[in-house]
C-alpha cells in the first residue's frame, strides 16, 4: 500500500510519464511537494534498487518511445534469429496477442461497449498519422450501426471545429502510439475538461493522453520491422464492433437492411448470377 505522500508523488511522476522522472530526486521531491526519503521508498517499493535503477529503466522506456523507425529496424535486426521473416513476424504478432489479451480489463472492454452502444451519446473518432486508418475503419463500421458518429478529419489544424461541437458525456474515440501527437493530447486535454468520455487505444508504454482517458487499452505493437504492428489493436476493434452491434442487433439490422437497399439503387457492388442464368451460360 502506498502512503498518502506516495500517492502524491505517483500522480506527479504520472503526469508528463516518463520525463517527469528524469530530473534529480531533490527536484521530483520538489516538485511533488513530498521528502526525498519518500522518493527512495517509492521506487524501492516498486521493486527497484534504488533511485538510479529506477531512471535506468526511465531512460530505457524513453529510448523504447521515441525511437524512429530506422533505429527501431536496426535493433531488430541486430537481434534477428535465422528463421523467415515471414515465422518471426508471426511469431511476434502472436506474442502480442497473448500477452495484450491476458491484460485487457473485461470490464474496461464492457464499459466501452456499454458507451458506445448508447444512441444518444454522440461519438467522435481521430487517430495519428498511421492509426487514423484504424480510426477510420471503426468509423465506417459504427456509421452503419448507430447514427451520430463523425470521423475527426486527419488535418490537425481542423480539431477545434469539432471539439466546438461535443457535449459533457459525448464519447471521443483516439488512436496514439509511440511518437504520440501533441495535438493529439492537447485535445483530448480540451475535451476532458468538456466532460467528454475518452476512449484511448495505445501501447503498452501508454500514451500521454491516458491521464485523460476514462478506458485505456494499452496493447502490445512491437515485431520485427521499423514499423509497429496495428494487428492486435485492429483485433480489438473487430471484437469491439462485434459487441457493439449485437448490443442492439434489431435496430442495427435495419439499419443494415436500409443501406443494403440504398446500394441496390445505387449499383455499387456486382450482383451474384441467379444459379438458373448460370446454368443456362453453361449450356
Amino acid at each position: 500500500m502506498l502512503t498518502r505522500a506516495e500517492r502524491q508523488l505517483a500522480e506527479t511522476l504520472l503526469d508528463n510519464y516518463p520525463v517527469s522522472g528524469l530530473v534529480s530526486i531533490t527536484a521530483l521531491a520538489e516538485n511533488a511537494h513530498v521528502s526525498t526519503p519518500t522518493v527512495v521508498r517509492m521506487v524501492q517499493k516498486l521493486g527497484f534498487s534504488g533511485f538510479p535503477d529506477f531512471q535506468s529503466r526511465l531512460h530505457h522506456e524513453l529510448e523504447e518511445t521515441i525511437s524512429n523507425p530506422i533505429s527501431k529496424h536496426d535493433r531488430w535486426a541486430a537481434d534477428a534469429p535465422g528463421t523467415h521473416i515471414l515465422n518471426r513476424f508471426a511469431d511476434a504478432v502472436l506474442s502480442n496477442m497473448r500477452d495484450s489479451l491476458s491484460s485487457i480489463s473485461i470490464a474496461d472492454f464492457d464499459r466501452a461497449v456499454i458507451e458506445i452502444s448508447n444512441r444518444k451519446k454522440p461519438v467522435y473518432l481521430a487517430g495519428g498519422r498511421i492509426t487514423h486508418t484504424l480510426a477510420d475503419y471503426l468509423f465506417t463500421h459504427l456509421q452503419v450501426i448507430r447514427s451520430g458518429v463523425t470521423l475527426i478529419s486527419a488535418n490537425r489544424s481542423t480539431w477545434p471545429h469539432y471539439v466546438l461541437n461535443m457535449r459533457p458525456g459525448n464519447i471521443l474515440v483516439l488512436f496514439d502510439i509511440r511518437r504520440y501527437e501533441q495535438e493529439m493530447e492537447t485535445m483530448a486535454k480540451i475535451a476532458a475538461e468538456r466532460g467528454i468520455f475518452i476512449i484511448l487505444f495505445t501501447d503498452v508504454w501508454g500514451s500521454p493522453i491516458a491521464k485523460y482517458a476514462k478506458v485505456v487499452f494499452r496493447l502490445n505493437i512491437e515485431v520485427p520491422s521499423a514499423w509497429d504492428s496495428s494487428v492486435v489493436t485492429l483485433v480489438l476493434v473487430e471484437a469491439l464492433i462485434e459487441a457493439v452491434q449485437t448490443a442492439n442487433w434489431d435496430s442495427t439490422r435495419e439499419r443494415i437492411n436500409d443501406l443494403e437497399d440504398l446500394f441496390d439503387t445505387t449499383s455499387l457492388f456486382r450482383k451474384p448470377l441467379k444459379r438458373e442464368k448460370r446454368g443456362k451460360q453453361a449450356n
